[in-house]
């Protein structure tokens, strides 16, 4: 009987470590990471992106928007904060100079809140990671819990990000390519699409839809006409391309009326109206636009997933004093 107790321990023991090492990161992350060591982090990071808020509302896109962008290259550990005095980290490559300067210092702020109250404990990834949930909640999203325990990264390069970004011309096949190789689902790419609910685009990121469409058609058939002649108003033919559109007509509110402008043919993105146009896709955006309770469920689940892409936890990469340097030069910033 011992021996086959103590089989049974080894076998289980076994199983436990293969269950680990397919989950990777995503088991090692948890919900309350810092309850002993910093047990106030949530409440301290709200209250600083609540203030940040209140100075300035287009912190609500800018924060969301680098959660985003900094999952897609290292995976979700702070390198897009990386500031670079040669002009070659991440936030240096051309698809993020349009990160807003509040949601950076957004982050900012909120870290040197809790390294008041818990210096060198809390990692900038994870404050990233709740600040963008804390501003979609401001905004009238759903609450929803973070898991913690993420680590900031150690490398931070321009050259690693080509490639890596969701472009604006995407079609439906690009889109769920990329979103795989970080285990995002086709829902969870029109989920997390959802986000442009907030915020607004340039001109430079859509011309192409109202002046130079195709041979047969200077304007993008898919768009309403009235929308489009709408966006031409703003975006005259020769005007300055970096113009702010706004993505939705409540840029401010999180809402689901993202989905409706998609059946009402008013995308602004092409990789925005891909979602209603392609068949693969349409019958989501119908029942987000129709229950708002649907698209706010996936949108959390969507969140949790990115959350966990790339994460570095235990020993890897480093807790940050300053989420804009690498606590020591590691010839990677």
């Amino acid at each position: 009987m011992e021996v086959w107790r103590g089989l049974l321990v080894i076998s289980g023991l076994i199983l436990m470590m293969i269950d680990m090492q397919g989950r990777g990161s995503e088991a090692r992350l948890v919900k309350n990471f810092y309850s002993s060591s910093c047990p106030n982090v949530e409440f301290i990071v709200k209250q600083a992106v609540s203030t940040k808020l209140s100075q300035n509302p287009p912190t609500i896109p800018g924060t969301l928007r680098l959660f985003f962008h900094d999952c897609f290259i290292e995976g979700c550990d702070a390198s897009i904060m990386i500031a670079s005095s040669n002009g070659d980290a991440e936030k240096d490559y051309s698809d993020n100079l349009s990160l807003a300067g509040d949601g950076f210092d957004t982050v900012v702020k909120a870290k040197q809140a809790v390294e008041a109250q818990c210096p060198g404990i809390v990692s900038c990834a994870d404050i990233l990671a709740l600040a963008a949930r804390d501003v979609v909640v401001l905004a009238g999203g759903p609450a929803f819990n973070v898991e913690l325990g993420r680590r900031d990264g150690l490398i931070s390069k321009a050259s690693r990000v080509p490639g890596n970004l969701p472009e604006p011309f995407f079609n439906l096949k690009q889109l769920n390519t990329m979103f795989a190789k970080h285990n995002l689902s086709q829902t969870d790419v029109i989920a997390l699409s959802g986000a442009h609910t907030l915020g607004f685009s340039h001109c430079s990121r859509f011309a192409s839809r109202l002046y130079s469409f195709s041979n047969s058609s200077a304007v993008d058939p898919s768009l309403d006409p009235g929308y489009a002649k709408q966006l031409m108003s703003t975006c005259p033919r020769d005007v300055d391309t970096g113009i702010p559109v706004n993505l939705d007509p409540t840029p401010q509110t999180f809402d689901n009326a993202y989905y409706q402008n998609l059946v009402a043919r008013k995308g602004l993105l092409t990789s925005d109206e891909v979602l209603f146009s392609d068949s693969a896709s349409k019958p989501t955006v119908i029942d987000f636009a129709n229950n708002p309770g649907n698209f706010n469920g996936a949108f959390i689940a969507a969140m949790r997933k990115l959350g966990r892409v790339g994460v570095k936890t235990g020993n890897e990469g480093e807790i940050r004093k300053d989420c804009a340097a690498f606590n020591h030069d590691h010839g990677d910033s």
